[in-house]
């Protein structure tokens, strides 16, 4: 049994491309593009750089590659426009990648007969033909690059070592895809409806008919890395494609309408897998372990309904354990334990903070009732002597860290209310009232948020006094019957701030 490992192979076997069609060619002109399908990043994989010839060149109208559509799904902020101009390059032949089959686009660079460089941000299939975007760089100019790329020039064509990279995960995802939907059909009988090869260092997913058990998905995963321990090997058959043989008795979705290369092409995992496909394949499964994250996450549609499983292989999983390591090690040096105690460490924690936060709401509770009974004994004082009840107009203002503040002020207000309902079945007469509460954070900058909360027996002065803030102090709030709140920005002083609101009330009647 081969030994696995995530080392690639070094050299994409002489058996991986055949071409099963005694009439099917590679095209040899070297002013006319090799249709897509029969490219050289799709004949060899693991091929680095070659040299080839220049087909067409031209300034693209547009300021980006077109979109491919996936955008249209979740709208998303625009990016602004690039300025630097944008060429369009078709090449004889190429090693990077137009996207396509679910696999995002190669990046590469390409070298003009001068030996200048030329950034290569995507590549797209339009019809059969690879067109390479090219971002020129400031010094860069268009007409230059028109003369340089004539047809027939020589261009050398590289992946370079981040797009090599990036190479080798999409291929290690890729196929992994293929590995995984095909034993997910043939040993549970769950096809695969799409799926998504998502940006690095993110897991992919395929996407199912329905969600899988634990078991099942121990089940898939045990026997598709029993498949990879194997060694398996991958390998394309391309074909000329007609219009009776674009139909696969398989899940894909085809052949695109608009695809012109005239190409057919079956990638194989020996034993495993026959399925059409595009992309850039690893010529062998040996090193592509695979992972399944066990959480299912389902989706809900009008009529329908799926779920999506998640999996790594290849680089993406040996990225996904260092990350997952290294963030486990360094909660549990900061929890003091191992790594194996860090969910117990953390329970611990979250449920102490749970009763800390129960301990904390009660005693504001608390405080909150004995601030009402302060404020409400004011006015029993100024009633002394008085047939009505008395009446209160007060401004109040605390320092207070608090998260929420404003909940506080609110507590206050409502201990405040029900003290004087008590009151009133005892017999007592109400006493008119409007309290205006402030506070502040005890260290403050001009970005700093004060909190004014006004309650009154009134809500006609509550509205006023609310107006007055808005106007003199730029308290941004509102209310709704005896009730107002508001925020004002910047540092709060007593002697400032809290003498413009004393000015207000001191004008109040009740």
């Amino acid at each position: 049994m081969a030994t696995a490992t995530l080392s690639p192979p070094s050299v994409t076997p002489p058996t991986y491309h055949r071409i099963v069609s005694p009439t099917l060619t590679i095209p040899s002109d070297p002013l006319k593009p090799i249709p897509v399908g029969l490219l050289a990043c799709q004949r060899d994989p693991l091929l680095r750089e070659l040299t080839t010839t220049a087909v067409s060149c031209r300034e693209s109208p547009a300021a980006a590659p077109p979109s491919n559509g996936r955008e249209n799904k979740k709208k998303k902020k625009a990016a602004p426009a690039p300025t630097a101009p944008l060429l369009e390059i078709i090449l004889h032949d190429t090693i990077i990648f137009p996207e396509g089959g679910g696999q995002p686009s190669d990046v590469g660079i390409l070298t003009s007969s001068d030996g200048e460089l030329w950034d290569v941000i995507e590549a797209q299939r339009h019809g059969g033909h690879a067109v390479h975007y090219v971002r020129l760089k400031p010094e860069q100019k268009v007409e230059h690059a028109l003369q340089i790329f004539a047809p027939g020039a020589l261009v050398g064509v590289a992946l370079g070592e981040e797009g090599y990279k990036r190479r080798l995960d999409h291929a290690c995802m890729h196929t992994s895809q293929h590995l995984l939907s095909a034993v997910l059909e043939n040993k549970l009988n769950l096809p695969t409806l799409a799926w998504s090869l998502t940006a690095w260092p993110t897991p992919s997913y395929v996407e199912l008919p329905r969600g899988m058990s634990p078991e099942e998905i121990a089940s898939a995963q045990e026997e598709c890395n029993r498949l990879v321990f194997e060694g398996r090997s991958v390998h394309v058959e391309v074909e000329e494609l007609h219009d009776d043989n674009k139909q696969y008795d398989t899940p894909s979705v085809g052949i695109p309408d608009d695809y012109t290369g005239g190409v057919k092409r079956t990638v194989v995992i020996d034993g495993v897998d026959r399925n059409p496909c595009c992309g850039t394949h690893a010529p062998t499964i040996h090193n592509l372990q695979l992972f399944i994250l066990p959480q299912i996450e389902t989706l809900a549609r009008s009529s329908t309904s799926s779920a999506r499983i998640y999996f790594l292989a290849g680089p993406r999983l040996i990225a996904h354990l260092t990350s997952s390591h290294t963030l486990l090690a360094s909660t549990a040096a900061i929890m003091s334990c191992g790594a194996p105690q860090v969910p117990e460490r953390v329970q611990q924690i979250v449920d102490e903070r749970r009763k800390a936060t129960k301990r904390v709401e009660d005693l504001e509770a608390e405080l909150a009732a004995s601030v009402a009974e302060r404020l409400l004994s004011s006015v029993a004082h100024k009633a002394e002597g008085e047939n009505e009840g008395g009446s209160l107009v007060l401004h109040e203002h605390r320092t207070d860290d608090s998260v929420n503040a404003l909940a506080f002020l609110s507590a206050i207000t409502q201990a405040f209310a029900n003290k004087i309902g008590e009151r009133e079945k005892s017999g007592e007469k109400a006493p008119r009232f409007l309290l205006v509460l402030s506070s502040s954070p005890s260290a403050q900058t001009s970005a700093s948020t004060t909190v004014v909360l006004i309650f009154g027996s009134d809500d006609k002065k509550a509205k006023e006094v609310g107006d007055e803030l808005k106007g003199k102090l730029n308290v941004k709030g509102g209310g709704k019957g005896t009730r107002w709140s508001g925020k004002f920005t910047g540092v709060w002083k007593d002697g400032r701030e809290g003498a413009v609101v004393a000015s207000i009330i001191d004008s109040v009647r009740m």
